[in-house]
């Protein structure tokens, strides 16, 4: 969030956030692309990715950051709660996470 004060800051865009190389236009589908295909490279990612990888990334983030689906599709801006889960693949660490009530009951004696 700070980066992007700064980068406000010091373009002032008028129009748009990120505008295009034309005057009144915004940054296009395959700058961003080629912007990300770069990074990728610098960074040695072997995997195969895409821009739409972030989105996959952000939904799997929050979900394991314990935010609740129904938020999630909300952000997303998925009418279906079956589009928002195929996009937060429940990883292998949230599903170990997951506490059965039945361990938090009480057993005669005062057990746990």
């Amino acid at each position: 969030m700070e980066t992007l004060r700064i980068y406000y800051k010091s373009v002032k865009p008028k129009t748009w956030l990120f505008p295009g190389q034309r005057e009144g236009r915004h940054i296009s589908t395959r700058t961003v692309e080629k912007v990300f295909e770069d990074a990728v490279e610098k960074a040695g990612i072997k995997k195969d990715v895409g821009v739409h990888s972030l989105r996959h990334s952000y939904a799997t983030h929050l979900l394991e950051s314990g935010t609740d689906i129904r938020y999630i599709q909300e952000l997303l801006g998925h009418k279906s709660s079956k589009t928002t889960e195929i996009y937060t693949h429940v990883s292998k660490k949230s599903l170990g996470e997951i506490a059965s009530p039945l361990d938090n009951l009480e057993m005669e004696g005062g057990d746990k």
